[in-house]
């Protein structure tokens, strides 16, 4: 994985808009990922969301947030089928690391507000899997993130979606997203407010 926080300044929170549509439950919700030092250089990054502060496995160069969803992706493939998590999480790890398209795409489309150089990678780790009868629901499952090299962090989305009968995506039976909404500054300033853009994305639903 690509180090995807460099130059992102000590101090500084960048925000996510959760948003999962169930099942097993509906959620809608905030990350922040608080910088602790240059480029999160140290794995020291401050995570927390709805239920507090959340430990993510560090010592990985990309961003916390992508491990934080990926995380709760595997703990749900697990939960919802019975599988082995380490299986899930390998088949994961296998499909970035074969090498998926990288393509260009207008972040605008996506709701995810102007970025000249948005790119997206789009992966189906259970195509083709032999165990796959054993979650059959699941074998057209697809993984979406978008990258932005003007963002902090480089994150602009990560979407998974389970498709309908028939493998039809455009009415998923689950679809969960994460997307950046904005970055806060100097968070410990003494005597000053954070800064935020004014033009803070959202993602589509």
């Amino acid at each position: 994985m690509q180090a995807h926080m460099n130059g992102v300044e000590p101090q500084t929170e960048l925000d996510y808009a959760v948003d999962y549509s169930g099942p097993p439950s509906k959620i809608n919700d905030t990350l922040r990922v608080l910088v602790v030092s240059p480029g999160n250089s140290k794995n020291d990054a401050r995570v927390t969301d709805r239920t507090g502060s959340v430990n993510v496995p560090g010592g990985l160069p990309c961003n916390p947030a992508i491990i934080y969803f990926l995380e709760h992706d595997i703990t749900e493939m697990e939960q919802l089928t019975g599988g082995q998590r380490r299986y899930f999480q390998q088949r994961v790890r296998m499909a970035l690391a074969a090498g998926p398209e990288i393509t260009s795409v207008s972040s605008e489309s996506l709701g995810l507000g102007k970025h000249a150089k948005a790119q997206q990678i789009v992966i189906q780790p259970y195509l083709n899997d032999p165990n796959s009868e054993r979650f059959a629901k699941y074998t057209g499952k697809r993984y979406t993130f978008v990258m932005a090299d003007d963002v902090p962090g480089r994150l602009l989305m990560i979407r998974t979606e389970v498709p309908g009968d028939g493998n039809d995506f455009a009415h998923p039976l689950q679809k969960e997203t994460i997307a950046y909404q904005g970055v806060l500054k100097n968070m410990n300033s003494p005597g000053g407010a954070p800064v935020k853009p004014a033009n803070a994305p959202r993602a589509s639903r």
